[in-house]
């Protein structure tokens, strides 16, 4: 799939880090370094500018290791860019842990994971038809 891009960042464009990947890393864009300190979050600029198309989204995802060792995730994650955008994409990270972090120009901040979405028709009824589950949610099918 081709999509088109505007790449005002100082950066290569993400890309596939290996061959099966779903994501693609996206990279800090900045004049400056930003400090989160904890519990801050800040939008961070990529410098991208994407026209994706019709009945596709990109989605903004967390990059596992920033998570599990820094405690950086996305905030809105997944954050979506929709089709029918054209400003720059940046990323929403906060700062989950007890120390300061830096993120620094051309430091890889997230995943962008493109993927086909339904656009839905909403069909008003008055019942539902029955589950085995049922209504059951939030831990309603045990614990295994």
């Amino acid at each position: 799939m081709k999509v088109k891009v505007i790449n005002r960042s100082k950066h290569d464009l993400p890309r596939y880090e290996t061959p099966l990947s779903a994501g693609m890393d996206v990279r800090a864009n900045l004049d400056t370094p930003i400090t989160l300190g904890p519990l801050e979050r800040a939008m961070v600029p990529t410098g991208l500018f994407v026209e994706l198309p019709q009945g596709y989204e990109m989605q903004v995802r967390p990059r596992s290791g920033l998570a599990a060792k820094r405690g950086i995730t996305v905030l809105n994650a997944p954050g979506t860019v929709d089709a029918d955008y054209r400003g720059e994409v940046k990323v929403i990270l906060v700062n989950l842990s007890n120390e300061p972090f830096e993120i620094c120009d051309g430091e890889r901040i997230a995943q962008l994971v493109v993927a086909r979405h339904e656009c839905v028709e909403w069909e008003p009824t008055d019942a539902l038809s029955d589950t085995t589950r049922g209504a059951g949610g939030f831990g309603s099918t045990g614990k295994q």
